[in-house]
């Protein structure tokens, strides 16, 4: 468990002080802005494109064998982007490493649902929970860190020794699991590797203010690449995009909670550096500090959801992780034009509450509203969501800015604080919805 934990923590962290670090990788390898964004989308691509093909591989092959190759992959890549001395060739490295992260994230949920048993399942969702959330709230300040003290190919070395512990400590401990006697279809493969990536190619080109005629352009292809994939697999008993198991309501309501959520909180990590620091007159460093109170409420959150879903209905936990969620996104909002860091503070850790209430019951509502031998293909499901949210939240973060100008962090805000409350909803109503 300690392994799948640090390597989640890897996969995560690495999208969010990335972020952070762009316009000093920028300015290091001398390249534009608007170039730059690939050190960002090139991750994002490889992993969101990826994800569902590796989750049907590891049904295959074995969730144990993908993960190891994945966190294999993600060292390696670690290694060529902290040498990297090119834009062109740290974004092939971030290809690679969003492979790496995709293929780890894709069995992770998968793995923890095979290693505890189903009465306790909640308790590992929650660890699992407690490491994402941390990890993509604290990454913006843990950036901040180590660039203060060394240059940007430090933020991606830290990475190694991480990644070769968990690697040997995984090797003899993760189990082996089972495995199907199928094989994998390279078609509908490659269909889902288009539309997903078209997607959030689509999304990015919209976050950037690109071309009206790219984005729309984009979102065809993955409206065609989608259509053709689902019809492929119209009849298969276990299909690579879970249609299957999107029809059963409790596992819908759940996807559907689970990607209204990251988008809310893609919607804050975006927008907020840019509200403290324009609106309110904060620096960096005070940002950075600001923004922790959220993580850390995570931290102590999750866990402790993770064990009251063991009790109680994942519906009820997650319905009210999600309300306090989306009141703390209206009092950031509504904050008065001269707050002091108390007032932020306080508002922070009502959203970090919320959130940190909400994610391992909903995990554990998308696993175990899965039959055990689709354990894959939910997993995929789980790890495809919060990506498309997370990148969701941030392309509306930019739209915002292109409708109110100066006023774009609040209406990110007010955006966020309204998928939030419909995640609640939805999660509520899996109170009165069957399993299947």
């Amino acid at each position: 468990m300690l392994a799948i934990l640090m390597s989640i923590a890897l996969a995560t962290l690495d999208t969010a002080i990335a972020n952070t670090a762009l316009p000093a990788i920028a300015a290091d390898l001398n390249a534009s802005p608007a170039a730059s964004v690939w050190i960002i989308n090139a991750y994002q691509l490889a992993a969101v494109a990826t994800i569902l093909p590796f989750a049907a591989l590891g049904s295959i092959i074995g969730q144990r064998k993908v993960y190891l190759a994945g966190l294999m992959l993600f060292v390696v890549s670690s290694l060529m982007c902290t040498f990297a001395w090119s834009l062109p060739t740290l974004t092939g490295a971030r290809v690679l490493q969003g492979l790496g992260a995709s293929a780890i994230m894709s069995v992770n949920a998968g793995l923890i649902g095979s290693i505890f048993p189903r009465e306790r399942l909640g308790r590992g969702l929650g660890l699992n929970a407690l490491v994402v959330g941390t990890s993509f709230a604290a990454g913006p300040t843990i950036a901040s860190l180590i660039l203060s003290v060394a240059n940007w190919p430090w933020l991606f070395a830290i990475n190694l020794p991480i990644g070769v512990f968990a690697l040997v400590f995984a090797w003899n401990a993760l189990p082996l699991g089972q495995t199907k006697a199928q094989k994998f279809d390279y078609l509908t493969a490659s269909l889902n590797v288009i539309a997903f990536g078209a997607l959030i190619f689509s999304l990015g080109q919209a976050a950037q203010m690109g071309s009206r005629f790219s984005v729309l352009l984009a979102f065809a292809i993955f409206l065609a690449a989608g259509t053709l994939m689902i019809y492929r697999e119209r009849a298969h008993p276990a299909p690579m995009f879970p249609l299957d198991l999107l029809k059963r309501p409790m596992f819908a309501l759940s996807t559907l909670t689970a990607f209204c959520s990251f988008a809310t909180q893609g919607l804050a990590f975006v927008s907020l550096p840019f509200f403290f620091e324009t609106t309110l007159g904060r620096n960096p460093v005070e940002t950075g500090f600001l923004m922790t109170p959220w993580s850390v409420v995570v931290a102590l959150f999750a866990p402790i959801a993770g064990r009251l879903s063991d009790r109680y209905p994942p519906g009820l936990l997650g319905g009210i992780g999600l309300a306090i969620l989306s009141a703390g996104m209206v009092s950031l909002a509504l904050l008065p034009t001269d707050p002091s860091a108390g007032d932020i503070i306080a508002r922070m850790i009502i959203c970090g509450a919320g959130f940190g209430f909400f994610q391992a019951p909903n995990q554990k509502a998308l696993m175990t509203s899965a039959p055990r031998e689709r354990a894959s293909g939910a997993s995929g499901t789980v790890a495809t969501a919060r990506l498309i949210g997370q990148a969701t939240g941030a392309a509306l973060v930019a739209l915002s800015f292109g409708i109110a100008g100066s006023g774009g962090p609040l209406l990110a805000l007010s955006i966020g604080a309204g998928f939030a409350a419909v995640g609640a909803i939805s999660s509520g109503l899996r109170l009165v919805t069957s399993a299947d």
